[in-house]
């Protein structure tokens, strides 16, 4: 089959379903997640400077350099390894 693949990945993992599931809206999860990502991408700017001096939290879940760092923050979302809080 042309185009195809028998298991997507991108999106699809981990599944939108069960992402949805964590949270109250798609726009939660947007927002959710990108707020993450960013969080993880200085974590690793911080850690590419080399000064010692890090603030932030890095990925928790597995993860190579490679990986992008709004996936690892879906995956987070996906397993549980965050809690959603709304400010005030």
């Amino acid at each position: 089959m042309f185009g195809t693949k028998p298991n997507p990945e991108g999106i699809t993992k981990p599944a939108i379903d069960d992402l949805l599931s964590k949270v109250d809206s798609k726009y939660t999860l947007a927002v959710f997640g990108a707020l993450r990502a960013r969080q993880i991408n200085s974590y690793r700017q911080e850690m590419k400077s080399g000064d010692g001096n890090i603030t932030e939290v890095g990925p928790l879940v597995p993860s190579a350099p490679e990986d992008k760092p709004l996936s690892l923050a879906l995956e987070e979302i996906a397993e549980d390894k965050l809690n959603l809080t709304y400010g005030e």
